[in-house]
């Protein structure tokens, strides 16, 4: 009898598909969960992190490289492309926005499972960071892109968040004028700091937060920004 092995998600359309692989995972020791909605396993990785995500690209909801793009801002599960979506730019799309390993479809089994073998041998201890992030008031759910102060609901635009995130996923770091700009505004924007003052001026407003006295977004004069390691 197989020892259980870990949790396994599955997020795939396709009844069939996912009947399949749950029966083929369970036969290895695997505990297996399954959607077929996007939204919902990023609601289950966040629960929950499983140990291995077998996702589908043709979600009803999302497609799956948005999935990838979501899941990829807060977690490092990894991730297995199961697709019928067989082009390199397909391939190279996903493997770029963070999935661990790419199988078309149709596929056998025993190469599904060689290639599960690998991805989690080469994870074996990489914790997986929590998906809620919390510095005094601030709380921030990273799955869902929920931010509140006090508990009451900040609402952000996308680059208002986009800079937080940034700012959280490097917490402990000062990040530079032009690190931030590069990541936020794209590499041809890197000089333009007056955008970056303004995004931070706006950011800070809707935390609450006082330019003379910040307790979330932290200028280091002449260099750049950082997120107060507490506040």
């Amino acid at each position: 009898m197989n020892t259980l092995k870990g949790d396994v998600l599955v997020v795939e359309d396709e009844a069939q598909i996912r009947k399949f692989v749950r029966i083929s995972l369970e036969a290895e020791g695997y505990t297996v969960h399954e959607t077929r909605l996007g939204g919902e396993g990023l609601e289950l990785i966040a629960a929950s992190p499983p140990c291995l995500v077998i996702l589908d690209l043709g979600l009803p909801d999302m497609d799956g490289q948005q999935f990838l793009r979501r899941v990829r801002e807060w977690s490092t599960v990894p991730v297995i492309v199961l697709s019928v979506r067989a082009s390199e730019t397909e391939k190279v799309q996903a493997l770029d926005a963070g999935a661990n390993d790419y199988v078309t479809k149709p596929f056998g089994i025993s190469e599904l499972m060689a290639r599960i073998r690998v991805v989690l041998r080469n994870s074996e201890g990489r914790a997986t960071p929590p998906a809620l992030f919390q510095s005094g008031p601030l709380t921030v759910d990273l799955a869902q892109r929920k931010v509140s102060v006090e508990g009451v609901p900040v609402h952000l635009t996308r680059k208002e968040y986009d800079l937080l995130h940034l700012l959280i996923s490097n917490s402990g770091q000062v990040m530079t004028h032009q690190q931030i700009l590069r990541a936020v505004w794209g590499p041809g924007q890197q000089e333009e700091t007056h955008y970056l003052r303004v995004l931070v001026r706006q950011l800070r407003n809707k935390l609450g937060d006082e330019p003379t006295r910040p307790r979330f977004v932290i200028t280091v004069q002449g260099v750049g920004y950082r997120l107060a390691s507490s506040a």
